[in-house]
């Protein structure tokens, strides 16, 4: 049996705003676009890859107004978990989601415990790391 994840929802203030830091930014395609009433739900992944997807939602999507009400609180503060990406070139990435004007974080430093990383926050203020892995955790 294998179990494997299949998408990580995020959520953000402005689903449009953010579907253009994941997009452009980030270089994410969008997988899948959809709109309930008043709601947007925007799947990015890497089209035609296996890999694990992110999902965009707003706060108040499928939630009561009081739960929309704290997680956007949540949200706004950048208290959510950060969303970390992987990348095979962390120093283009970085640079290439700076120049999108991207508010910086970290700067790639390599981490004692192996990879090499940096972070960002996304427009709505979640935190976001992106990873490369270092030569002896590919090999062990």
């Amino acid at each position: 049996m294998t179990v494997s994840l299949q998408y990580s929802q995020i959520t953000v203030l402005d689903p449009e705003e953010s579907l253009a830091f994941y997009r452009d930014a980030l270089g994410l395609d969008v997988l899948q676009d959809v709109t309930s009433g008043d709601h947007r739900w925007v799947t990015l992944g890497v089209a035609g890859a296996d890999d694990a997807a992110v999902v965009l939602s707003d706060a108040y999507a499928g939630r009561s107004q009081a739960d929309g009400d704290a997680l956007q609180q949540l949200v706004v503060k950048g208290a959510m978990s950060p969303i970390v990406f992987r990348s095979d070139d962390i120093d283009a990435a970085f640079e290439r989601v700076r120049a999108a004007g991207a508010e910086v974080l970290q700067e790639p430093i390599d981490q004692p415990w192996g990879p090499r990383d940096c972070a960002f926050r996304d427009p709505s203020g979640n935190m976001v790391r992106i990873l490369q892995s270092t030569r002896a955790e590919q090999n062990a």
